[in-house]
């Protein structure tokens, strides 16, 4: 699933070209997607407003339009947004623009979800989100870690702690920060969490930069692949070596998810 690296750079590549211009039409090949309101509406309340601003919240696009209503994108898994698109048969939705273009979006499994709201803001799952990364200060982060008993990497993972970091930045966090994802949240020390905190900075911001990591179906809108899967450390590296200490690096499952570390460098002591 893209994590928030991959959606802040759709929402910036959107912002660049989408921004200012009207949704001329809307053509459906696959309603399963649209979760609400229904098929009719979603349609007739999108043609012919305007794209206003776009905005990411955790892994989630907000646009904003003319009508003071906002179309929410959730990827999930499989889907793309891709611009100019062909507005071919894998597209499921196809927005017609004022400027004849369109914008194609892709979903190979059905998994997303977009919703034509009067207030995105009062989507249950947003209001439930806990803080950006980029909100957060060293002092708050220390607070927030030592009420928290349970394991690291599936907190880091946790929405409702932080928002929009996924298995893959974990992994690679944790492994910066030299903690093992198996290490107690509140039994870290404050050298290590402000290498920890300094890792989500750091992480995200170089993987934003570089246009996320396409490790599945995730594309830029441009179609481009993001370069920053070529920078990972130890997500999809199962026993190769460290780069650093050479300990081949290890997958094991934790919070129902596949976990990558490396065993000496990311040692639980």
């Amino acid at each position: 699933m893209p994590e928030l690296p991959e959606v802040e750079t759709i929402k910036r590549d959107l912002e660049e070209v989408i921004v200012g211009k009207k949704i001329t039409g809307v053509f459906v090949r696959n309603p399963k997607i649209i979760r609400e309101p229904s098929l009719e509406k979603f349609k007739k309340g999108l043609s012919g407003v305007r794209v206003n601003r776009v905005l990411r919240r955790a892994k989630v696009l907000i646009l904003e339009l003319s009508n003071a209503q906002s179309l929410v994108i959730h990827l999930k898994m499989t889907g793309q947004l891709v611009y100019p698109g062909l507005g071919g048969k894998g597209a499921r939705i196809i927005f017609h623009l004022s400027n004849d273009k369109v914008l194609d979006f892709n979903d190979q499994r059905l998994f997303a979800e977009l919703r034509l709201l009067d207030d995105w803001r009062k989507l249950k799952f947003i209001q439930n989100l806990g803080p950006e990364p980029k909100d957060l200060d060293l002092k708050k982060f220390q607070d927030m870690l030592s009420s928290k008993n349970t394991r690291i990497k599936p907190l880091l993972m946790d929405q409702k702690f932080i928002s929009g970091i996924g298995n893959l930045y974990a992994a690679e966090i944790l492994f910066r920060a030299k903690i093992n994802p198996e290490r107690k949240a509140s039994g870290l020390s404050s050298k290590e969490a402000r290498a920890l905190f300094d890792s989500i900075q750091d992480i995200l911001a170089e993987a934003i930069r570089l246009g996320g990591s396409s490790v599945d179906d995730y594309v830029r809108l441009s179609g481009e692949k993001g370069r920053y899967k070529k920078y990972h450390k130890v997500y999809g590296r199962e026993n190769k070596p460290c780069f650093i200490c050479k300990a081949l690096i290890k997958r094991t499952a934790l919070g129902g998810r596949g976990t990558y570390f490396c065993p000496k460098c990311q040692s639980i002591r």
